[in-house]
């Protein structure tokens, strides 16, 4: 009898250790997706890494949401952001996001998006008597290598723009900043967002010129020759979702942005 009583507690042991192996192999499986390299520079509020060491901001917060919808896993990678194009075409990376512009380069990738306008500003010190655009001949511009404000001011594509002395570009936008609190330049570009979070952080000892430089249109970058179609269109259409019921403006509301300003309205 007491061996049948121990068969009996044996077989309910191993019962439940089967079910516990089951939940834990299911659980496993609840993380086993197929993952998105997403990469990007810091480019604070957009992608950057926080006090923690946690990498943070407004497009890793859309690509965790994005990725959660269309069943992957958002895996970010930080990248010199020069050398962008060699990482996508080499295979480190599947995308590019971070802040980026399709305005201008809808033929040199494949998009998900647009998803938000862009707007690009100029900044200039409180004491600087430069007050418009026009005003910035003959003066020195600091940008950050490859973007757009760069782009602008070297080739001159806007007849607003005047002819320079010096542009001087830098692959982190921390030295853009250091360029113009050291007095080297006179003024210098980039994302509203991320130059007013600069002068925030300087006591307002700098201020946006009140024209914009550029408007544009932000988006997810694939290489032409990224063979999954199908995923980029369901990012672009789960990033219209998210724009459509209200979650890109609640990820703005975070940052101080107003959604207003930013969003793609297309209805």
């Amino acid at each position: 009898m007491r061996k049948y009583i121990f068969a009996i507690c044996v077989g309910i042991v191993v019962m439940c250790l089967c079910v516990g192996c089951n939940k834990e192999k299911k659980k496993a499986g609840t993380v086993d997706l197929p993952e998105l390299v997403i990469g990007s520079d810091n480019y604070e509020p957009y992608y950057y890494i926080n006090e923690q060491g946690k990498t943070v901001g407004i497009d890793v917060e859309l690509a965790q949401e994005a990725c959660r919808r269309i069943g992957y896993k958002p895996v970010f990678k930080k990248i010199i952001w020069d050398n962008k194009d060699s990482e996508l075409e080499a295979g480190n990376i599947d995308c590019i996001w971070g802040s980026y512009t399709m305005t201008g380069r809808e033929n040199e990738y494949q998009w998900a998006g647009p998803y938000m306008y862009s707007h690009q500003v100029i900044v200039v010190s409180a004491e600087s008597n430069i007050k418009t655009i026009d005003e910035l001949k003959d003066k020195k511009i600091a940008v950050q290598v490859t973007g757009k404000p760069e782009e602008i001011f070297l080739k001159r594509i806007d007849d607003r723009i005047p002819e320079v002395e010096d542009v001087y570009s830098f692959s982190d936008i921390k030295e853009v900043f250091a360029c113009l609190r050291e007095g080297y330049v006179d003024a210098i570009a980039g994302h509203e967002s991320t130059l007013n979070k600069f002068i925030d952080e300087n006591n307002g000892d700098y201020y946006v010129l009140d024209e914009n430089l550029y408007v544009s249109e932000l988006g997810v970058a694939f290489s032409n020759n990224y063979k999954d179609k199908e995923l980029i269109h369901k990012l672009s259409d789960a990033l219209e979702d998210m724009r459509k019921d209200g979650t890109i403006g609640q990820i703005l509301d975070k940052y101080d942005i107003s959604p207003h300003e930013a969003y793609i309205d297309r209805e």
